[in-house]
C-alpha cells in the first residue's frame, strides 16, 4: 500500500538525493572542525567535569 502510494508522488526520487548530500555536508564539516579544533581548549573541556575546583566547591566555602 505505501509502495503505490510513494510511486504516485511526482519526483521523489530527489529527496534520499538531498538527504544524502545534507548528510555527507554534516559529515565533511563535523571532520574539518575536528582536525582543526584547538587541542588545549578540548583538553580543558573533557577535564571540566572531573576538576575538584568547580564552581559549586567555591560556593559552599563562602556561604
Amino acid at each position: 500500500m505505501y509502495n503505490n502510494v510513494l510511486q504516485s508522488i511526482e519526483n521523489i526520487a530527489i529527496w534520499p538525493v538531498i538527504s544524502f548530500i545534507i548528510f555527507f555536508l554534516f559529515f565533511l564539516c563535523l571532520l574539518w572542525y575536528v582536525f582543526t579544533a584547538d587541542r588545549e581548549f578540548i583538553h580543558k573541556m573533557g577535564q571540566l567535569p572531573l576538576d575538584d575546583a568547580s564552581t559549586s566547591d567555591k560556593t559552599r566555602v563562602e556561604q
